[in-house]
């Protein structure tokens, strides 16, 4: 006699509608008239339901709509800041090689210049023997000369020495 219409009563019918067939209170036209106006209720009720449940989804579904807008605007965001990184990074890497290539030449012009004021420093120590010696020399020359004008010029000796033995004050 009921039918079951999807309100979760698995065909029973309610207390109310029991008691009153038991009491004999009401003819068969009111059961269908009381049952008939339950399910017309529940059909409204489920209609409502499902309007409600239909709303929820479109805001759920225009919520992800602005949500993956939103991330598609930082991603493109994001991915500006990594290209202006990206050009910060490769101008301070060429920066870099740049001076580490004057670096080296530098150490290399240090090097050279250190060779060059060794050199010298060894062919000023040999020639400062021989000029000793041969200052010594001249001074002797000098002192042993009658002439008391004769003045000796160290300036000139020492060049007139390394003048005549370029063999043994070799430039570097």
């Amino acid at each position: 006699m009921a039918s079951s219409s999807g309100s979760g009563s698995s065909g029973s019918l309610s207390a109310a509608t029991t008691a009153a067939l038991a009491a004999g209170a009401g003819t068969e036209e009111e059961l269908r008239a009381l049952m008939e106006q339950r399910r017309a209720k529940r059909m409204l009720s489920n209609r409502e339901s499902a309007r409600r449940s239909r709303m929820r989804k479109k805001r759920h579904l225009d919520d992800l709509t602005a949500q993956a807008a939103h991330l598609r605007r930082e991603n493109a965001h994001v991915a500006t800041a990594l290209g202006l990184t990206t050009q910060g990074l490769l101008a301070v890497d060429a920066e870099n090689a740049v001076l580490r290539t004057q670096a080296a030449e530098l150490a290399a012009r240090l090097a050279s210049l250190n060779d060059i004021l060794a050199c010298m420093n060894t062919n000023a120590a040999a020639a400062a023997g021989a000029v000793a010696v041969s200052l010594t020399a001249a001074a002797s020359a000098v002192s042993a000369s009658s002439d008391p004008y004769l003045a000796f010029d160290g300036a000139a000796a020492l060049d007139d020495l390394l003048r005549s033995c370029p063999e043994m004050f070799p430039l570097c």
